[in-house]
């Protein structure tokens, strides 16, 4: 069993988990998870060991919200930090089709808006290089040419 900060939004949680649910088992029936709880409630403590006890942190509820979702409607900084460290997938859509970073926007907290989106644009740049060395074939240097290739009288202009 986890040792829990003696915090009251953390004892609020306490009942879940002595009373067995598991990191990833919905405890309630709009499927929410602890992780779902702690990331929604800003507590990056309790998100961060429900993490390493093996939470999945993309795991949607009936809204398709993950954790990342509840911790950008919830303006939590320190939460999204610590889901994108974790690999938390930052493309995912809710089942109203928006991202944690469309729900930053629209709740109110463009400090975590602006955070997602240089993280997806890192992601992007960084998934384009890596594109870009895995297509890479080693070339030998050729002379680009302009003229007919059939008329073999006429000079070609090479450069």
């Amino acid at each position: 069993m986890l040792l829990l900060d003696r915090t009251p939004e953390v004892e609020g949680l306490r009942p879940l988990l002595e009373s067995g649910a598991s990191v990833n088992a919905p405890p309630d029936p709009y499927e929410q998870s602890p992780v779902h709880l702690a990331a929604g409630g800003g507590l990056a403590g309790f998100l961060l060991r429900q993490l390493q006890a093996g939470a999945d942190l993309n795991q949607q509820d009936v809204w398709g919200e993950a954790p990342l979702h509840k911790a950008a409607k919830a303006g939590s900084l320190e939460c999204l930090s610590l889901l994108i460290a974790s690999d938390a997938q930052i493309d995912l859509c809710n089942k109203n089709g928006q991202t944690a970073e469309d729900l930053a926007w629209s709740c109110g907290f463009p400090e975590c808006a602006k955070f997602l989106t240089m993280i997806k644009c890192m992601q992007t740049v960084k998934s384009n290089e890596q594109s870009n060395r895995d297509d890479c074939v080693p070339s030998l240097k050729q002379k680009r040419c302009i003229g007919s290739v059939e008329n073999t009288n006429v000079k070609r202009k090479c450069w």
